[in-house]
Order: structure tokens, then sequence, then C-alpha cells
């Protein structure tokens, strides 16, 4: 189940890259389970992970081998997300890196490691031993459909997005997939995702882009308000196009980025586990962003505002409930006023007089629904994008290690 239709986009080649795939039987036989991508020697590779204290080995180890420099290759498996396995999942992980950098003559430290799935079990290291000359062998420029479907697991569809711009009379191109439906929100970047361009930008600043368009885009969706111990987001420059360096080519690239990440972080909302409905949540007259995001997230996260949306049930007091939860100082919430889809269900704290129920419940039974909440306390604003909560999230989540 999804909300809305999706198409995989056409994927342009970008020089210096390359896709394969495999079908290693992590979890499951004859799906593809496995992913790499080539990277071209000087490639710059920027990445933002997970903040949970749980990590991931395959966090831990990309980290580091990020932060040695010189990665040739990304080394994804789902599955299987060898978290919570000590001492042996890190050094399973290793393993994976090494078992990849001696089939392509490279060092151990220029792979990165990226896995998903299932926590707690071990690594299915010889499968995925088994699985690398399969993957290696189908490396081509336009896989990009395959590897996207290669890091599914719950996800019921492959999300992808890209962009071409033109710097300085050449076009540039920005290609990106991601995955995640369920344990989801923001706290860097709540899924995987991988992205890449042609073009040639420092690192540094290559990962300032990254982290600021993060923030823009998956940091502001949430699903069931949990953090996964896997998360990673890595950007690739292959170095192979136009270089980006003036102010202006930087703030068109940058632009072009957060459409990039923000449509697959959309994507995973849309695909959420059960979800019925695609919303978001529009904060207005804040006196702080800090404070817009706390109100957002508040009623993105409610279960009680979650169960209303996939009921299309115009309970607007859980609405007001989400906002007076959030501690905030001072707070007049007479000047509060909330519209659904642009019917005004709220003004002055309190339902708006010309309301009816049956122009809530109309607006509540959309697939796409808008709400925007404005506290009367200042001009900052921010929206965030979440769903609903349904039946078939709570079966998807019972029966996910079966």
């Amino acid at each position: 189940m999804a909300v809305g239709k999706a198409h995989f986009p056409d994927m342009p080649r970008i020089e210096g890259l390359r896709l394969g795939t495999a079908r290693a039987g992590i979890k499951k036989v004859d799906r593809r389970d496995l992913v790499i991508f080539e990277l071209a020697e000087g490639s710059h590779v920027a990445a933002t992970f997970t903040r949970n204290a749980f990590c991931a080995a395959p966090v831990h180890v990309a980290r580091r081998h990020l932060a040695d420099g010189a990665p040739r290759y990304l080394l994804i498996n789902t599955g299987n997300a060898n978290a919570g396995t000590g001492e042996s999942g890190m050094q399973d992980a290793l393993a994976c890196c090494a078992a990849l950098a001696e089939r392509t003559g490279q060092l151990p430290e220029q792979v990165l490691p990226f896995s998903t799935g299932v926590i707690g079990e071990p690594l299915p290291v010889e499968r995925i031993r088994n699985g690398l000359d399969e993957a290696l062998a189908s490396l081509d420029d336009e896989q990009w459909q395959a590897a996207a479907e290669g890091i599914m697991t719950t996800d019921t569809r492959p999300k992808g997005a890209t962009r071409t711009i033109m710097v300085e009379g050449q076009p540039v191109i920005i290609n990106g997939i991601s995955k995640g439906a369920g344990m989801i929100c923001p706290n860097m970047a709540t899924m995987l995702a991988f992205v890449a361009t042609d073009a040639a930008i420092a690192h540094d600043t290559l990962q300032a882009l990254l982290r600021e368009s993060v923030d823009r885009s998956f940091n502001r969706i949430t699903i069931d308000s949990d953090t996964s111990t896997n998360d990673a987001c890595t950007l690739v420059a292959t170095g192979r196009g136009v270089a980006i360096e003036s102010d202006e080519a930087l703030a068109t690239f940058a632009h072009a980025l957060d459409e990039v990440l923000l449509s697959l972080a959309q994507a995973i909302v849309r695909d959420g586990e059960g979800a019925t409905k695609f919303v978001t949540v529009a904060i207005e007259e804040a006196a702080s962003v800090e404070e817009a995001l706390a109100v957002a997230f508040s009623v993105a996260h409610s279960p009680l505002v979650k169960t209303a949306l996939y009921a299309s049930d115009a309970n607007w007091g859980r609405l007001l409930m989400a906002v007076g939860k959030v501690p905030i100082e001072d707070f007049d919430v007479s000047q509060v006023g909330i519209d659904i889809n642009g019917v005004t269900i709220a003004r002055q704290g309190g339902r708006a007089q010309e309301y009816r129920e049956e122009a809530g419940a109309a607006v509540m039974a959309e697939e796409e629904i808008n709400i925007t909440i404005r506290l009367g306390r200042g001009a900052a604003k921010e929206q965030v994008w979440t769903s609903d909560l349904s039946h078939d999230y709570v079966s998807i989540n019972a029966d996910y290690r079966s």
C-alpha cells in the first residue's frame, strides 16, 4: 500500500559511476538484496549517519573508512541490519569490506558498508561473499532502478529522483535512490539514500551541501517517531563534469540537490508502512524555527492524530491537544488557528463559527492532507511530512521477523 501513483524516473548515466546488484538470498530467495556502487578514482563522498546510540556495525565501519578517505565502493545489503550484534558484527562488516576489496584490487578501507533489515541477528557473511561476483559482473551505469529495488525492505516500490541543471553552459546530473517505509523519524536521515553527481565539488563543500540539504528534507519526515539504527545518506561527486565553485553555481546545485532529496524523502512517507494518507503539517506564525518544528513534530508523531487521519475523522480536538502539549513559554492559545485543506477548523483557539462537521469529514477523506496551524506568535514557519497510522502498520511490524 502506498499513497499516490509513482513512476521510477529515467536516470541519465553519471560518468564515473557504475552499479551492480545480486540475489544473495540474505533473507529471501530470488530477490535483489545486494547492491554495489563502483566509484571512479578521485571521487569525493560525503555522508550523514544516524544518531541512534545503538547504531549498527556498518555505520561505525563506514564512518571510519570515510574518514580514511578515497572510497571506491559502496556495499549495501538488505534483509539484515547487522545492528545489536556487538564485536562480532563489527568483524562481519569488516569481512564483507575485505571480500569486496580482494575481488577489486582495492583496500578494505576503500569500501563503505551499509546494511538494513532485521536488528539483532548475525550478518550472513558467506551469502554476501557468494553474491559479490554476481553483483560485480552486472556493473554498468544504467542499473539505477535495479539498485533501488535491491535496497528495499518493507518498501512496496522503488524510489528514485533525478535532476539535470546547467552550470556554465554544461549539464550537471544529480541522481538519487532511497529506501524506507518504517522506523522513520528524523535525526539525521532516517533511511538509506544514495545520491550521485558527475560534478566536481571539493569534499568539504560537498559535506556541507549534503548536511544542509538533509536537514531540509530527510530531517523533516516522520512515519512512526522511531529513529533507525542503520540510517545513512551519501552524496558522491565523481568529478567527471563541470566544477561547482562560484557562488552562483553552488546556489544552483544546492537548489537541485534539495529537490532530489526532498523528492526521495517524500517518497518514503508516501510508501510508509500501511499508509493511506500523505500529510503535510505546516506551522505558521511561530516565534522561532525551533518552536515551529517542535509543534509540527508533536502533531506528526501523535498516534491519536494519526489514527484520526486514517479514519478520516475530523477530530480536530486532537490537533489542539498535540499543539498544547509542547512546552512553549507564554503561549496564548487564544491566538491559534487551524485549517485542513483550506477549510478553517479553529480560530482564536476554538471552533470556527462557520465550521461544519461535514466539511471537515470531506477533507479528511482525501489522500493528500495539508494541516496548517497558526500560532500567532511571530513570523517563523516550518513544515514536516508524515503519514497516517493504520491496521496494516501494526500487521506489517507484528509479522516483520516471520
